[in-house]
């Protein structure tokens, strides 16, 4: 099952349309995470010490894990988040800290580095933007967290940029990746 993490705040989203493009092309069935419709809620003291305690007790069934679950069982993952102020979304960010559970995600190796538990091979982050694009505070942000403590190998960055600058025509640039990806593929 593939999971796709919709981060579209917009009901007409480009970077949702850029999405569904890339789910068509990987095929199959996928479950569809629309953060802005879920009850996300950054992590506080109560929080974090209630999470702290379960994980130390090795207790993984309280529902505060279930996403964590979900992402960490996905054969693979698709997320749409488009290119704000120079980053995603920042209820993505949120998403990523519940998510980030140690024994589920990811576990701690013997030389004390973390090792990724996550099934999926491939990871796809996909993204549009008005002007030009800097993959470095959201891609690379996404990129290091999947190689480096999700365990997921592979990683894919689909985009659309350059979509808002004068004289450029935005459905010409979005409809051409978008028949490129179905096309050629990644």
């Amino acid at each position: 099952m593939t999971l796709y993490i919709n981060c579209c705040a917009r009901e007409e989203s480009r970077t949702d349309r850029l999405a569904k493009a890339v789910l068509q092309k990987l095929g199959g069935e996928f479950t569809e995470l629309k953060i802005y419709e879920e009850k996300l809620r950054p992590l506080d003291e109560k929080t974090l010490n209630r999470r702290t305690a379960l994980i130390g007790q090795g207790d993984y069934g309280d529902t505060m894990f279930d996403y964590a679950k979900q992402f960490a069982n996905a054969d693979a993952i698709v997320i749409a988040a488009p290119y704000w102020d120079l980053s995603f979304p920042a209820p993505l960010k949120i998403y990523i800290e519940n998510i980030y559970v140690t024994g589920i995600v990811s576990a701690y190796g013997e030389n004390g580095m973390p090792v990724g538990l996550c099934k999926a091979k491939e990871l796809y982050y996909v993204t549009t933007a008005g002007g030009p694009y800097d993959a470095t505070y959201s891609y690379g942000y996404a990129e290091s967290l999947a190689k480096n403590f999700f365990g997921i190998p592979t990683t894919h960055l689909v985009k659309a940029e350059m979509l808002d600058i004068a004289g450029n025509n935005a459905e010409e640039i979005l409809s051409r990746e978008i028949s490129r990806i179905l096309e050629s593929g990644f």
